[in-house]
């Protein structure tokens, strides 16, 4: 059996593939200035030369356009879908990947002891091997070592792409490792802990906004033993890579050929002028099959749904959309709620049992993604969840059907697609930390939103609420509806879209950590830039927020590796954005206080950009979140505020005695009230009616309980009615006839 199977085994291949680098920001500011250095920065970085082939050119492959797979055809017709058939666009012919290959040549590692003839049947495989998860923190801290350290907030666990430092930096929590020494005898080490194909490397310099260290050039190094080591060649020569020009823009080098071993170094050759040796990388292996391996079964992680995991362009997530609703007819309506700078539609799929309709009682809840372009993972999850909602309920799914059937649910996976396609172009392992986080014209949309808590606080230290302004509902200022204020497109079709519907719960996906973070998003107080800042509704959110971190896989687990700098999992992975950083017209807060929507944000993975293959795990991660969040749109109270004729009343106003926030009801005059379980007493009015107070008590389980109003028309404003009925006005005389026509009045009276 072992002379058939050697009988089999193929000549290694030789791929190369050869693109340009796409570049990235270096700083970690939010602004249009840092937007402008990003687009310069890389206008320049593509301007520079590419290195002499003396350098290697076969292994300088940097920024090679992403592959994607082909897709599936579905296992069966449209109108007979089976719970196990796969979305996928039936219309699109499968494309073959367009590769660039070279000619086969003999390996020089062969008198090593890292290839050897067995290992030749993986190096026949051609295809590049995705990220390890230095990144995606799937390597943990103890597969990393390095030669030397500066200091511990600078070793070689904080080694990984795309790794943030802190503001200020500190011993604990800096932004690359860094050596002890600047020479070339320093090296930074993975520890794969099984037999891997390594097919490449990529790097960045550190993360900082007070340094400027990056490695230029380097070595690679493998070993099977951690003892014995082999340079990679260039026939007789040691191969040298060209590294990064700079500190944030990722560079891939791919290898000539594949090499099999258990350990890789990463050997710093030349660095910045003035600089450090310092790094972060990530290392593209494919681990090689081994049964007997415990470590890798034990964090394995299936998924059982047969779902759409690949990156879509612009063009193929409207497609799958329509294929959504090619399935599901019945339940999904694709629209579209304005267009991008570029004039790209910003589509959403409803799903309800009653699609294109407001049904009274039956509230309304949306989950957005994209708001940072660059932030692709809550996309695909929402076109996830779209494909995995639609064959659920076809296959009778009961708590899939129960959703449907009671909760109008609106997803909108691109809220910036201009900035996603920039960072789509890129690919996951080039697009950096902040390519396409902006719109076209370099806003950031989730803090576009007009200042509403600067509104809200004046008036109460004036003491004009209730009496001169309302604590909810809150108006947009004139300024920010002006032509000339630097508003974005996307930000203006989201405000018409959270105005027209009457959203009661939403979540916005975003990207980089593992934590839900709630209102208020801004501190209260001037000049301080981390501060617990409550809603009056602090309860309710804390434990909307609990609800989706506490069902997330990896959120609240209290040995997880921290993503950055911060450690979310002793806060049970959640916050209150105000005292994580201040963020003035954050969507969340907006959200509050101009509609009846209560909006938290979900940071679902460390890295925004991910890997295609790592999609199924993060589905995983995150499916059974997404899920019960969406059900706690039907906790607390509901109902129907109507007249002694029985019909709504819209725009009444809901109080709860002991919270300083209000909610409205909606055309129909049915309102949804978000509650912690409880007994409240709660009132109902609007203008021109009498006022009507009940208590109303909250379960602990799911389910909104009833709490209905009939309020009829007050005294004064029917006196009003009967006087314009019959053109009669009121008769208004001076304070000084009045008190005239007094006495004369006692006198006629005696």
């Amino acid at each position: 059996m072992t002379g058939q199977l050697l009988s089999l085994l193929t000549p290694l291949a030789l791929l190369l593939f050869v693109g340009f680098a796409d570049l990235t920001l270096a700083s970690v500011e939010e602004d249009e200035d840092n937007y402008m250095q990003e687009m310069l920065t890389r206008e320049r970085y593509n301007q520079v030369r590419m290195p002499e082939k003396s350098i290697s050119s076969t292994a300088n492959a940097q920024g090679e356009a992403k592959q994607k797979p082909a897709r599936k055809m579905p296992k069966g017709e449209m109108g007979n879908v089976k719970k196990t058939d796969k979305i996928t666009d039936p219309t699109k012919p499968v494309k073959t990947p367009n590769r660039k290959t070279v000619k086969n040549k003999k390996s020089t590692l062969k008198e090593s002891n890292i290839i050897s003839e067995g290992d030749a049947e993986f190096n026949s495989m051609t295809e590049e091997c995705p990220p390890m998860g230095l990144e995606t923190l799937k390597i943990d801290d103890f597969q990393l070592h390095a030669s030397s350290t500066k200091r511990y907030g600078l070793g070689a666990h904080r080694g990984r792409l795309n790794i943030q430092a802190g503001l200020y930096e500190d011993d604990l929590y800096d932004g690359a490792w860094c050596a002890g020494r600047d020479d070339p005898l320093q090296w930074l080490e993975v520890d794969a802990r099984r037999l891997t194909k390594f097919t490449g490397v990529v790097t960045q310099g550190r993360s900082s906004l007070w340094s400027s260290d990056w490695v230029t050039s380097y070595k690679v190094m493998v070993s099977n033993d951690s003892h014995t080591w082999t340079t990679l060649k260039n026939d007789s020569a040691d191969l040298i890579f060209s590294a990064n020009r700079e500190k944030e823009i990722p560079v891939r080098n791919i290898f000539p050929l594949p090499v099999v071993a258990r350990y890789i170094r990463v050997n710093p050759r030349s660095w910045f002028y003035g600089g450090s040796v310092c790094m972060r990388a990530e290392i593209l292996g494919c681990p090689l099959p081994d049964p007997n391996n415990y470590y890798h079964r034990r964090n394995e992680v299936i998924t059982t749904d047969d779902l759409d995991f690949r990156h879509h362009s612009y063009k193929e997530m409207r497609q799958l959309m329509k294929v959504v609703n090619e399935m599901c007819p019945n339940i999904t309506r694709i629209y579209n709620i304005g267009k991008s700078q570029n004039g790209l539609k910003l589509y959403a799929i409803e799903i309800s049992d009653n699609p294109g309709e407001h049904e009274v009682g039956e509230p309304e809840f949306r989950y957005t993604a994209g708001a940072h372009g660059n932030e692709v993972l809550g996309r695909e999850l929402l076109l996830l969840l779209m494909q995995f909602m639609c064959l659920e309920y076809l296959s009778g799914n009961q708590r899939i059907r129960h959703l449907v059937e009671e909760t109008r649910i609106h997803l909108l996976p691109s809220v910036n697609p201009d900035g996603y396609e920039k960072a789509f172009e890129a690919g996951s392992e080039l697009s950096g930390w902040s390519l396409g986080r902006w719109t076209n014209d370099g806003i950031d949309i989730h803090h576009n939103f007009p200042d509403l808590n600067s509104i809200l606080w004046e008036a109460e230290a004036k003491k004009w609420i209730p009496r001169k302004m309302f604590n909810h509902h809150i108006p947009t200022p004139e300024w920010y509806l002006s032509n000339n204020a630097s508003v974005a497109l996307e930000t203006r079709a989201l405000i018409a879209w959270m105005e027209k519907m009457p959203f009661v719960l939403g979540g916005n996906l975003q990207g980089g950590e593992l934590v839900v973070t709630f209102p208020y998003d801004r501190t209260r107080s001037q000049g301080v830039t981390r501060e617990q800042t409550p809603t009056p509704d602090d309860h309710v959110f804390r434990w909307l927020a609990f609800s989706y971190a506490s069902t997330h896989r990896l959120m609240t687990d209290a040995s997880r590796r921290v993503c950055h700098t911060e450690d979310f999992a002793k806060e049970d992975g959640t916050i209150n954005g105000a005292s994580w950083h201040t963020a003035a017209g954050s969507m969340d807060d907006f959200s509050y206080l101009h509609t009846n929507c209560f909006e938290l944000s979900m940071y679902v993975g460390c890295d925004k950009f991910p890997h295609e293959s790592e999609l199924p795990e993060e589905w995983e991660n995150n499916r059974e979140s997404l899920l019960v969040f969406m059900e706690q749109v039907h906790r607390g109270i509901k109902g129907v505020v109507r007249d002694l004729q029985g019909r709504g009343i819209a725009n009444a106003i809901i109080s709860v005695e002991g919270i300083g926030h209000d909610v409205r009801t909606a055309a129909d005059g049915d309102y949804w009230r978000l509650l912690n379980p409880g007994e409240y007493r709660v009132t109902a009015r609007a203008e021109g009616y009498s006022l009507t107070t009940k208590k109303c008590e909250v379960g602990y389980a799911i389910g909104a309980t009833r709490c209905d109003f009939t309020i009829g028309r007050s005294n004064l404003f029917r006196i009003r009615e009967i006087m314009e009925k019959y053109n009669k006005q009121p008769i208004k005389l001076p304070a000084r006839q009045l008190q005239a026509q007094r006495p004369r009045e006692r006198r006629v009276g005696t």
